[in-house]
């Protein structure tokens, strides 16, 4: 049995109402029944994982698709990252958070004018503001 199936019969032992989407490189993959449930309500097809479990998925540059179709249906899920499982809101605080850090560590400081320095501040200033939910 694979790793991941193995996680997610864990996880459904301990909350088999949940739905959880792991993050597998640029897709979301949900598993057995989870699969399934996405199969049935979004036309998503289904594929064998293995010889006992089937998947499905979608692109992660698709999430906020499924997001809201998954709040519609008021279907309550969680992304596992990495064996990590976090609520959604929690979860995407930190891909944020990540992308922000990215964008840090690529800006090239020595080519930077003054101006430049000042208003990439600005947009860190800003988008860690809204992050913080606005706090100055």
């Amino acid at each position: 049995m694979s790793k991941l199936l193995n996680t997610y019969n864990n996880l459904k032992k301990q909350n088999s109402d949940i739905l959880y989407l792991f993050k597998n490189g640029a897709f979301y993959l949900a598993i057995e029944d989870d699969a399934r449930f996405l199969s049935h309500n979004f036309n998503l097809k289904l594929v064998d994982l293995n010889s006992q479990a089937v998947k499905c998925g979608f692109p992660c540059s698709s999430f906020d698709k499924y997001y809201l179709m998954l709040n519609e249906l008021e279907k309550e899920f969680k992304i596992v990252d990495k064996d990590t499982v976090s609520d959604v809101a929690v979860y995407l605080e930190n891909e944020q958070v990540l992308s922000l850090l990215k964008q840090i560590e690529e800006i090239d400081l020595y080519n930077l004018s003054v101006s430049e320095a000042f208003a990439f501040i600005e947009k860190i200033k800003e988008k860690t503001n809204k992050l913080l939910g606005g706090g100055k």
